[in-house]
């Protein structure tokens, strides 16, 4: 929206009969009247704004109200516009990034002290299967483990089954054995091949947990590893996460749900379609912005993590409601004015209370009836004199406020 600064420079001169309008519109008249955000020194220097005088060709109309004769709505380029009720879409658009999902990177790490003997997915960017082998990994501890199952087991065989309380304590080792295994994440079907050959496996496989792409690979052959390190990051990528920023205005129109367009650099013209799936609860103060974060799908992997987007949002800011240009409205500091031509052609400024914006127009909460006719550009009330000065004349009827000798 453009805001006006309804003073000229101290060489400047004003077409005042319109500026002076606004003033009086806004409350002002005295001779020492203060803008809004001005004050001390400034303001004691400001020239104020005078009710404009009576002449034959522009009579004092009384507080706020401009008349103009045609011929001075040709020369300042006055048009004017009927209140209407409209409906208009905005489009908000942000930059955001490609991420991998939280929720679908997996991290391979060992329960137990070991050597890596065999790497089986060697690279990084890799594509695995849930389940598929990654790295053999030789344990001690594995070996120990392994031993002691199959000695439970042979106790148990061995423990009469009417000396009850013999029998449960050896089936109470044999489980715990069991489970010391599964801890360690060997399979049932691992666990259970052991008990029938009997024979001690000296290496583990450690296994893909879900299918995706290799982020990361953290280990080599040979290297000795311990409980909690990571040797791999895997993340599915069939859905990914477009982060971006928006500022706060724009928040009423952004919810969980929210339909998004996204286009990346890599795919010009392309567009995909995602939905917002988390608003972020609190706003960045510095930036007044807050973080959004859309769910995309990712057929063929086309979207890569670490890459930038562009991503539109069509929301509907303006539905079924009173909308003016935002030309129309003049911003004072401390109101929002509208200029509304009567019947008799007398503008008289309206105070109107605005909402969202759309394009080039505004909706206005309060203020103006459908209907009215408005002044559709108000810039005649500050560039009059730029459009005339060149002529040789001001508009008949007004008068221009000097700010007294050159260097006063």
């Amino acid at each position: 929206m453009k805001r006006f600064n309804l003073f000229s420079s101290t060489r400047a001169r004003v077409a005042l009969v319109p500026v002076a309008a606004v003033h009086w519109a806004c409350g002002g008249g005295s001779e020492t009247a203060e803008m809004p955000g001005v004050e001390g020194e400034h303001a004691a220097h400001m020239p104020a704004m005078a009710a404009p005088p009576e002449t034959d060709t522009m009579p004092a109309l009384g507080r706020g109200l401009v008349q103009l004769t045609s011929e001075q709505e040709q020369a300042l380029g006055v048009t004017y516009t009927a209140v209407e009720r409209v409906s208009a879409v905005r489009e908000i658009r942000t930059v955001g990034r490609i991420d991998a999902p939280e929720g679908n990177i997996a991290d391979i790490t060992p329960k137990t002290d070991g050597f890596v003997e065999e790497l089986l997915v060697a690279t990084t960017g890799e594509a695995v299967r849930r389940g598929q082998p990654l790295l053999t990994i030789y344990s001690p501890a594995l070996v120990a483990a392994q031993e002691e199952l199959l000695t439970a087991r042979r106790l148990a065989a061995q423990v009469d089954t009417v000396a009850t309380e013999a029998w449960s304590n050896a089936q109470s080792m044999l489980e715990a054995s069991r489970r010391r295994l599964a801890w360690w994440d060997i399979t049932d079907e691992q666990i259970e091949r052991l008990e029938q050959t009997g024979e001690v496996t000296k290496t583990m496989q450690l296994v893909a947990p879900v299918s995706g792409i290799v982020l990361e690979k953290d280990v080599v052959e040979g290297q000795r590893v311990t409980p909690g390190t990571r040797l791999y990051r895997i993340a599915d990528l069939s859905t990914v996460w477009v982060e971006g920023e928006v500022f706060e205005r724009d928040l009423q129109f952004v919810d969980v749900g929210s339909q998004a367009h996204i286009e990346v650099t890599a795919y010009p013209g392309e567009h995909m379609m995602g939905a917002v799936s988390f608003v972020n609860p609190t706003v960045e103060i510095a930036s007044r912005t807050n973080r959004v974060r859309v769910s995309v799908p990712n057929p063929g992997l086309r979207f890569k993590p670490g890459m930038f987007a562009t991503v539109f949002f069509e929301v509907a800011a303006i539905q079924d409601d009173i909308a003016v240009p935002l030309e129309a409205v003049v911003v004072t500091g401390e109101r929002n004015l509208v200029f509304v031509r009567d019947e008799g052609g007398l503008l008289m400024p309206h105070e109107v209370v605005l909402g969202a914006r759309a394009g080039d127009l505004v909706q206005i909460l309060s203020g103006l009836a459908e209907g009215e006719t408005i002044v559709a550009s108000a810039n005649f009330l500050i560039d009059a004199e730029s459009r005339l000065g060149a002529t040789g004349g001001g508009m008949p009827g007004m008068q221009h406020a000097g700010h007294g000798e050159e260097g006063r």
